[in-house]
């Protein structure tokens, strides 16, 4: 691996988990605004920062109050709908369109994270799938717009390296 590549990866892993941390009041539980999911979208421009959006999770998840549930959980969403829109990215081109349906689907895919709260806490699954859903929407849709206007000052498809 290229020394660019491991520093970028390794940055934007820090701001994952700095975001998460700094604002875990709004990241874990029943209802999450998890901020930090907008660097989902970078796998929009360029599937390399899939690395780097895994290991934030991963170690922003490793010290959460649900602990393993977290891990496993999180971690396995994050995976997936990833997988999903590096699989849809070769057919859409359009990064815009690609944020838009990285949106819907990890919105969709809420319903992992509710199984692990009905798992880990007992609560509710449709609840727990419509309040996480909604926080994964309203941060991700919002975060479209912003990560297009740092893209044009970032360079987001090589700032990592091809």
């Amino acid at each position: 691996m290229k020394p660019k590549f491991l520093a970028v990866t390794a940055i934007i892993a820090a701001l994952y988990i700095a975001v998460t941390y700094t604002l875990s009041f709004l990241s874990y539980g029943e209802i999450q605004f998890r901020i930090a999911e907008i660097f989902n979208h970078l796998v929009a421009f360029n599937p390399r920062y899939m690395l780097a959006v895994v290991s934030g999770v991963f170690i922003a998840n490793l010290f959460s109050p649900l602990g393993w549930f977290d891990l496993v959980f999180g971690v396995s969403h994050s995976v997936i709908c990833l997988t999903i829109l590096i699989i849809v990215g070769k057919y859409v081109k359009n990064v815009i369109y690609r944020m838009l349906i990285n949106s819907f689907v990890f919105t969709f895919m809420m319903w992992i994270i509710a199984l692990e709260l009905k798992l880990a806490l007992e609560l509710p699954f449709w609840l727990s799938w419509l309040t996480t859903a909604i926080g994964e929407a309203v941060v991700l849709f919002v975060g479209i717009p912003i990560m297009k206007l740092l893209d044009k000052r970032l360079d987001f498809k090589n700032l990592i390296g091809r």
